[in-house]
């Protein structure tokens, strides 16, 4: 409802002419619109994250690192986001206070202006029943001992002889307002907003505690759709932080809200993030896990099952096992295509033009190549047997043999071909084994025969030879030492 001025019946003593100053006197009261009648504007505490004042019920004290930071936030948007308010909250579990916005159910309600004053000053009015609302408090416990984790736990609020909370000051009515209203106000909300991080590096001696201020901090972010906090240029100063804020997620039920924002993260780093998880494939692997994250999960595991067992130490016990289990079905799947490649492999012949099967009596030359290239292929998938030493030479050191190579090594050269094994030097040196055999014919009759055995080879490992990871290793392999044609389907994914 619109104000008009009214016009005064009582005479100007004091003014000489009327006409001219009472034209001032409207024109500046035009300027000054938003001044109120009573002399000063209402106050309207911050109704922000992360301190909504007026329409918060939640209040949460984290004290860490010599520091306190409040937090009054909403119950609906804390339950919707984890479990632990949801339970917290619930009326079995719950320890909420009746408090109102002008006074308490069960003391003195404040004094204010008449239903009347409040309409033309344009502030809402409240009945006793909207008036009250209730309020939940938690605060941070350490526990007794040093070893426990800091959890949230719900106290009592107390109230004072008059009603009020305690650790609340009085509401102000018609609060004058100070100079620079709006700058200190934004300054305000300015302090309350800025990154948990800063406070961590500006801190350094005091990193744990920062930590927790800092995951506090970026999981009631996440609950309000706010980007958390988190390291954008060193992935592994990220991936730290990502794991401390999926751990507090996981104490507090809420993996299914905060996964999803680590996953965005760290998928930023691309080219990066995938050099990173093969070197440390059984860290990200629980770290996708705990995220959720597909990409990041199955990137991991692509690993982890080639280097199997080596970082089964660290996955046992560690993971549930509904993890493991993937992990040694998909050992399990490897393992039996290598036998079947390997099986084949040894199977490989040639035949002679009428059809036979190479034999030294109908092709030698063709005979010759197909058994060096089965010794080389035996040398290499089985250990070398150990060398019996004799009486008379037991005070020597056995020739030490050569271990045999890694099986993603063997099928990348057999899936590779040509002179990556087997090539002509080493082809001469077998030849010249019989001086009377050797000529330049057979040797290059045997390098035809082997050229045509390694093509054979090269199509039995083809299958072997392709790779599920987003890391480009190359046809080389990139220098990794074990198979990544580990296929992760949708069905694969433990939490689905």
């Amino acid at each position: 409802m619109v104000s008009h001025p009214q016009i005064s019946e009582r005479p100007l003593t004091h003014r000489a002419a009327t006409a001219s100053v009472t034209s001032r006197s409207t024109t500046t009261r035009r300027h000054r619109a938003t001044r109120s009648h009573t002399g000063g504007t209402s106050y309207r505490p911050q109704n922000e994250f992360p301190n909504f004042a007026q329409t918060g019920d939640v209040e949460i004290t984290i004290n860490a690192d010599g520091q306190e930071r409040r937090y009054m936030l909403h119950r609906l948007i804390l339950v919707q986001n984890s479990g632990f308010f949801e339970a917290s909250t619930s009326e079995d579990w719950s320890k909420a206070q009746a408090r109102g916005h002008t006074g308490t159910a069960n003391g003195l309600g404040s004094i204010g202006e008449d239903e009347e004053t409040g309409r033309e000053q344009g502030r809402p009015t409240f009945s006793a029943a909207q008036a009250q609302r209730f309020t939940w408090r938690y605060e941070l416990d350490r526990g007794n001992k040093d070893d426990e984790v800091p959890m949230l736990v719900q106290k009592q609020t107390q109230d004072t002889l008059f009603g009020g909370d305690s650790t609340q000051p009085p509401p102000v009515p018609n609060k004058p307002p100070a100079p620079a209203h709006g700058f200190l106000r934004s300054m305000s909300n300015f302090s309350a907003m800025q990154s948990a991080s800063h406070i961590a590096k500006s801190n350094p001696s005091h990193g744990h505690d920062s930590d927790i201020i800092r995951d506090y901090d970026n999981m009631f972010r996440i609950f309000y759709n706010y980007s958390p906090s988190l390291d954008a240029v060193n992935i592994a100063e990220s991936y730290i932080q990502c794991k401390s804020l999926l751990t507090l997620a996981d104490m507090y039920d809420a993996l299914e809200v905060v996964g999803p924002r680590i996953d965005h993260h760290l998928l930023q780093f691309q080219g990066r993030l995938w050099k990173q998880i093969a070197k440390y494939p059984p860290s990200y692997l629980k770290l996708g896990y705990l995220a959720r994250s597909k990409v990041i999960f199955a990137e991991a595991l692509v690993h982890v099952v080639g280097q199997w067992p080596t970082g089964s130490n660290q996955l046992r016990h560690t993971v549930p096992e509904s993890v493991l289990e993937v992990i040694e079905d998909k050992v399990d799947e490897l393992h039996e295509r290598k036998m079947k490649t390997e099986a084949r492999l040894f199977k490989l012949n040639l035949t002679t033009a009428r059809g036979e099967r190479v034999t030294p009596s109908n092709a030698y030359v063709d005979w010759l190549a197909l058994s060096l290239f089965r010794q080389w292929l035996a040398d290499n998938t089985t250990p070398s047997p150990t060398p019996v030493s004799k009486p008379h030479e037991s005070g020597r050191t056995p020739h030490a043999q050569q271990p045999p190579m890694n099986s993603g090594t063997l099928f990348r050269l057999l899936g590779t071909g040509g002179s990556s094994y087997l090539n002509r030097d080493e082809l001469k040196r077998f030849v010249r084994l019989r001086p009377d055999e050797h000529s330049r014919e057979m040797l290059k009759k045997m390098e035809k025969k082997m050229d045509e055995i390694k093509g054979m080879a090269r199509e039995i490992a083809r299958p072997l030879m392709k790779s599920y990871l987003e890391l480009d290793i190359g046809r080389d392999g990139g220098g990794l030492g074990y198979l990544t044609c580990t296929k992760v389907d949708e069905a694969d994914f433990p939490w689905d």
